[in-house]
């Protein structure tokens, strides 16, 4: 046995016996219903906006375009998998038969915390969402209770909402987008007003029964190729792993604000259970010693064009053939999406997600933590 086998063979070894000594945490929960951005996005903007997202997006796991801006599984999947439960369908996909017993996904790519703009990305901000749930748990339970068990096997009845996991990834395309037109002072001004409407929508969802809430946090927003490409052309706006120091402490800055908001939601309402999950520490982990991790291009994008060093033109995204400075180019994907961790250099790759996931399940990233568990293995990269 040569030494890299004899490595993954303790490392395996290691983590049956960690597995068969811990205690599972209980994700127990009967619904699972998700807000957010691109991040989480299973297909709802594609469906709203009646866009186009075809391969190589999905080309790993699906085979086939998902819907998802990423090469495969998102880390809701991830998560979901880690909870036993079916991939959330997104909420205006009316294709395909969707079945939303368990829960339902709200979250469109391009959506932020303030309501959207006329140029805004996606119209489906944060409030909208929660509109469009509570909307979706009204017509639920009345076709629940006027058509008997004909809509059981597809609709969650009344206890799964107040038994249900409410998980929400939004934010940094309020922050990342805010650059484009302010400066870091007046970026980092805005933060308490995202934050207040934040805490509208919580309430919201509380007074429609939620109870459990599980709060994602920014990722560094510097380290996105397409942030680094636009802001970071001076090289003494980059820190020590390349990525763009004003984006990054402005995400720092509302992580900060984001966390002190989910304790006071905590004290305001002792019912409830806020879990903040701070997934701007695991990225910025990854970024930082991700040859230890398995990857090799820690920013470059695996989908694009242009080359080392991000691979990344704003031009042209990920998968379209466009004529550029008189040339015909086609934004192509790498050979291995597995060695990167940006995907098209916005979002993150399957590998990238699949390894995030791993982190926030070990619990050590979470406020309230449960340490010394892990509610299921995730087979690790090597």
């Amino acid at each position: 046995m040569n030494i890299t086998k004899m490595k993954i063979f303790y490392v395996i070894v290691f983590f049956i016996l960690y597995i068969q000594n811990s205690n599972s945490i209980d994700f127990n929960y009967l619904s699972a219903f998700n807000f957010g951005d691109s991040n989480s996005d299973t297909g709802d903007l594609v469906a709203g906006l009646g866009i186009r997202l075809d391969l190589p997006y999905g080309q790993n796991s699906f085979k086939t375009s998902s819907q998802r801006f990423c090469d495969g599984r998102l880390l809701i999947d991830f998560l979901m998998d880690a909870m036993d439960m079916p991939f959330l369908n997104p909420y205006l996909d009316s294709l395909g038969l969707p079945n939303f017993k368990k829960g339902c996904n709200f979250a469109a790519a391009g959506s932020t915390i303030l309501p959207a703009n006329p140029t805004s990305v996606s119209p489906f901000s944060f409030d909208l969402q929660i509109s469009q749930f509570i909307r979706f748990k009204t017509r639920s339970l009345e076709l629940l209770s006027k058509t008997g068990r004909r809509y059981e096997k597809y609709l969650p009845p009344l206890d799964y909402y107040s038994k249900g996991l409410y998980m929400i990834d939004i934010g940094q395309n309020d922050i990342a987008g805010a650059f484009y037109s302010k400066s870091l002072d007046q970026v980092l001004a805005s933060i308490p007003s995202i934050l207040e409407t934040f805490e509208l929508g919580l309430k919201r969802l509380y007074e429609e029964g939620g109870r459990n809430f599980w709060i994602h946090n920014s990722g560094p927003l510097g380290c996105l190729a397409q942030n680094i490409a636009k802001f970071g052309t001076d090289p003494t706006k980059l820190d020590e792993f390349g990525c763009v120091s004003s984006h990054n402490q402005a995400a720092k800055l509302f992580n900060l604000q984001l966390h002190a908001l989910s304790n006071k939601f905590q004290a305001q309402f002792p019912d409830s259970n806020v879990t903040y999950v701070d997934i701007f520490s695991i990225k910025s982990n990854l970024i930082a010693n991700y040859s230890r991790f398995g990857f090799e291009n820690p920013l470059m994008a695996c989908c694009g064009v242009g080359g080392a060093p991000l691979n990344y033109d704003s031009r042209i995204t990920c998968g379209q053939t466009k004529v550029i400075d008189g040339i015909s180019v086609t934004a192509k994907a790498c050979n291995d999406s597995s060695e990167y961790i940006n995907w098209d250099g916005i979002h993150y790759t399957e590998a990238a997600n699949h390894f995030v996931s791993s982190q926030i399940l070990t619990g050590k990233y979470s406020d309230p933590p449960f340490p010394d568990q892990m509610p299921f293995f995730l087979s690790l990269k090597f």
